[in-house]
């Protein structure tokens, strides 16, 4: 127990210093942590390390997965649902059939099922390194989305046909039979995530008390997944529809306090559960190695054909990505138009009469006003060529092909020296594809929108919401809980001091000059809070006070730095 104990305080170490020196060099964490890992595991006298893959395939991978879907923009998985259906699911059938045929070709022993759970096993990509660089390098929103999207639920289809691959080895599976299980999996799958988001949000939201809320949280990813998993159905995806629906209704039934922590908790986990598994891919790199050589087979021979696979999933992926790109592009101008009729059809709308059900209006507006932002967004938002050469070299593997691949059957031929292929796999598109990736992205000159368009967003959505309160404010049946009316002054204070938070309007100069300002004020609040913080710890230290009013005074100074800081103190 303590030789474990030791590694993981050394591990949860490292991913931090590592991740801390990626950040700072502009390097992905996740490439950093596999050579540290190969680097670690060739010191003499490293301890071996075996993890049951069952252990990151049922305790590790649903929360990270829940972790993402929390975090991931209902409207724009929604906008490009499509793409990341293409991607995750045609797509991962494709690779898995196409590198499954070029291994059941050189290996013909293997089987031609048993090639295929493997081409499952190494199909996934793992989106964590492609989205690191590209955010860092400032990638279109979009595209950043279908990567986080397609992150999300290849696994889900790769576990699926994985598991219908094994099954047909033993001859007892047919084709109609497969396609069925496969389709009752991902709607069961669906299903349960479904319903599970719904009725713990529900649940949450009658809780007032954040700690409780996060305890809950913490468990929702095993309630989906292990249901799931129970009913032969996808367990993978049900976390993520759980996620999704988490995620998309937090902002309206959870409140701030619950948002903050469960930001702050979830992406901590994914943090260190993503880096951890990044280390550990690189830390049982030799002990693949003396597997296999203690088969008798050649390393050099299972590394071999580790990289044919890898081409042909390369290939595969821009074979498929050319006309994706090509549909998505046609998109483009035939979204341009509907967004025109659609606008001509807002402006006819107080020609018709609806006075006999004036909220019928009202739906009706918004439903079109709707309408009309996806049509411009996917005519404004075009992929491009550039966008989808990015997206074509963006198919490195990770955590899903590090867990399926031991997963594999016992007495599969070859076993020792698949495990080695898909890793080899894993390792080769993480450091070439990955380390290359941030000179592709610049060479193709692939940009996001500018600082000055995404200032003037942002202005007009705070001028949006400073309507809101004047109107609120300026009401004169604006009363208090229990009916009376508010104290004039009071109004009159809360009004100044929401108007001297918003950030000034204008163009992007009239921003930047203002900018100072802000920045001093913000200092000086800093510094206030700063001493009332060492006040509270002396206080502390001296005893004087029971402990009860420290906590409460330790909360509001808490509270007012996360009023300060705002979102970027809770990621």
């Amino acid at each position: 127990m303590e030789p474990i104990a030791g590694l993981a305080i050394v591990a949860v170490l490292l991913i931090v210093a590592v991740s801390a020196f990626a950040e700072k060099h502009g390097v992905a964490a996740p490439l950093l942590l596999v050579v540290v890992g190969i680097g670690l595991s060739v010191i003499p006298g490293a301890p071996a390390l075996e993890i049951e893959p069952e252990w990151i395939l049922t305790v590790v991978l649903p929360p990270l997965l829940y972790a993402a879907a929390v975090n991931m923009p209902a409207t724009d998985f929604r906008r490009d649902f499509g793409a990341i259906g293409a991607l995750s699911v045609l797509l991962v059938i494709a690779s898995a059939f196409a590198s499954g045929a070029v291994l059941y070709w050189l290996l013909p022993d293997l089987g031609f099922a048993a090639a295929v759970a493997v081409g499952a096993v190494i199909s996934p990509p793992d989106a964590v390194a492609a989205t690191a660089i590209g955010k860092r390098l400032g990638l279109p929103s979009r595209l950043v989305t279908i990567l986080e999207g397609e992150g999300l639920v290849n696994d889900a289809t790769a576990l699926v046909l994985m598991r219908t691959a094994v099954a047909a080895t033993a001859g007892a599976v047919s084709f109609g039979s497969a396609l069925g299980d496969f389709a009752i999996a991902v709607v069961v799958g669906a299903g349960v995530g479904l319903i599970v988001g719904i009725v713990t949000v529900q649940i949450r939201a009658r809780i007032d008390q954040p700690v409780l809320t996060t305890a809950i949280s913490f468990v929702v990813p095993f309630l989906a997944f292990v249901p799931a998993e129970e009913l032969h159905a996808s367990g993978v995806l049900a976390v993520v529809v759980a996620g999704l629906v988490t995620g998309a209704q937090s902002a309206r039934k959870f409140s701030p306090g619950d948002r903050i922590v469960d930001r702050t908790n979830w992406r901590t986990i994914q943090m260190l559960l993503e880096n951890g598994v990044f280390l550990l891919m690189g830390y049982q790199m030799t002990v693949l190695i003396e597997d296999v050589r203690h088969d008798g087979f050649g390393v050099w021979l299972a590394v071999g054909l580790g990289l044919v696979a890898t081409a042909v999933l390369v290939l595969a992926r821009v074979v498929f990505v050319i006309p994706l790109v090509a549909w998505l592009r046609r998109g483009e101008r035939r979204n341009a138009e509907k967004a025109e009729r659609i606008e001509d059809a807002l402006g006819r709308i107080d020609a018709v009469n609806f006075s006999h059900a004036p909220e019928r209006r009202e739906r009706v507006t918004r439903f079109l006003q709707r309408k009309q932002a996806d049509a411009a967004f996917y005519a404004r938002e075009g992929l491009g060529w550039r966008g989808g050469a990015v997206l074509a070299w963006s198919g490195m593997r990770g955590v899903v092909t590090l867990a399926a691949a031991q997963s594999l059957p016992s007495d599969l031929p070859y076993r020792s020296q698949l495990i080695l292929v898909a890793f080899t796999v894993a390792v080769v598109t993480l450091l070439v594809q990955g380390g290359t990736l941030p000179a592709v992205i610049r060479m193709l000159g692939v940009r996001g929108s500018d600082a000055q368009e995404a200032h003037r967003e942002f202005t007009r959505l705070v001028a949006e919401l400073g309507d809101a309160a004047r109107a609120l404010l300026d009401n004169p049946g604006l009363r208090r809980s229990d009916g009376k009316p508010f104290d004039a002054a009071i109004v009159d204070e809360v009004r100044r001091r929401s108007l001297a938070a918003a950030p000034p309007s204008g163009d992007h100069e009239e921003w930047t000059g203002a900018l100072p300002r802000l920045e001093q004020r913000r200092e000086l609040q800093r510094m206030v809070l700063d001493a009332e913080q060492a006040a509270l710890l002396d206080a502390r230290a001296s005893g004087i006070y029971h402990s009860h009013a420290i906590i409460a005074a330790q909360h509001a100074i808490d509270n007012n730095f996360a009023m300060l800081e705002g979102p970027s103190a809770h990621g």
